[in-house]
């Protein structure tokens, strides 16, 4: 009878290590997030879709749409990607050349991602802020995507422990009490999380769709807003929910003493 219970024990444990769903991130990494003076001019970027804290990659079809808006204008670079891997499996890349100073704005919305273990399609619609040559005007616009997180708090230029806002918009409006998700892009696999629940950390924003997240340490941090689309896409012949992310990447600097 012992060994029957400890068995049956065993056997539930096992099902919940290789059923753990983990969040899911769109990533656009650039090489650089504020370009100075006398700096390379050209930003290379990386399009990919992963559990970046545990970095376990996934496969990423060519997006759908990709480009930048700077100074209020947007252009498309969905030609320029060349596809490459990232955490092993199928992504993108792009160089692109900054001719003068501005604040830019990269965006990226993927195909519908078929996510068996939840039995839905993902679609996370990713950006990052770049800066370039002292402009400091325009990172809080919104880029005008289905849903997207516009900074309160500047996406650049922040050290360590400094605090980063943003609002979750979803048509437009801002998304009362939005559930965010927060991992950090563990690289270098410097960091090992004590427990699974914090490999993602939660939050929630608040009545106006305004969030709060002190990162800890430094690096690229991913803010991921999920909401359900209003659509749905046929699986097999089944129709199946459609979940939406608004995801912003922001990294933190380092403190740097004076030697």
């Amino acid at each position: 009878m012992k060994r029957s219970a400890c068995f049956a024990g065993a056997m539930l444990l096992v099902i919940f290590l290789t059923t753990r769903v983990f969040a899911h991130f769109g990533m656009v990494i650039p090489s650089d997030n504020m370009v100075m003076q006398g700096e390379r001019r050209t930003v290379s970027l990386r399009l990919s879709f992963s559990h970046p804290f545990e970095m376990i990659g996934m496969e990423l079809k060519k997006p759908q749409a990709f480009g930048v808006m700077a100074n209020g204008r947007k252009e498309d670079l969905l030609s320029h990607l060349k596809q490459t891997k990232v955490m092993g499996h199928t992504a993108w890349e792009c160089d692109y050349r900054i001719k003068r100073p501005g604040v830019y704005m990269f965006y990226m919305e993927p195909k519908p991602y078929w996510e068996p273990a939840e039995d839905i399609y993902i679609i996370h619609y990713t950006k990052t802020v770049v800066t370039a040559f002292g402009m400091d005007d325009g990172w809080d616009r919104p880029v005008g995507l289905k849903t997207e997180i516009v900074p309160l708090s500047k996406p650049y230029g922040l050290y360590a422990g400094n605090v980063f806002q943003g609002i979750v918009l979803l048509n437009g409006k801002p998304v009362p009490f939005a559930e965010v998700e927060v991992e950090h892009y563990n690289q270098d696999r410097k960091f090992k999380a004590p427990t699974d629940y914090m490999i993602t950390q939660t939050i929630k924003a608040d009545a106006n769709g305004v969030f709060t997240y002190a990162a800890p340490w430094p690096g690229w941090w991913g803010f991921a807003a999920l909401n359900a689309d209003d659509r749905t896409i046929s699986y097999k012949g089944e129709q199946k929910e459609v979940e939406i992310g608004a995801v912003i990447w922001v990294r933190f600097e380092p403190w740097k003493r004076v030697p």
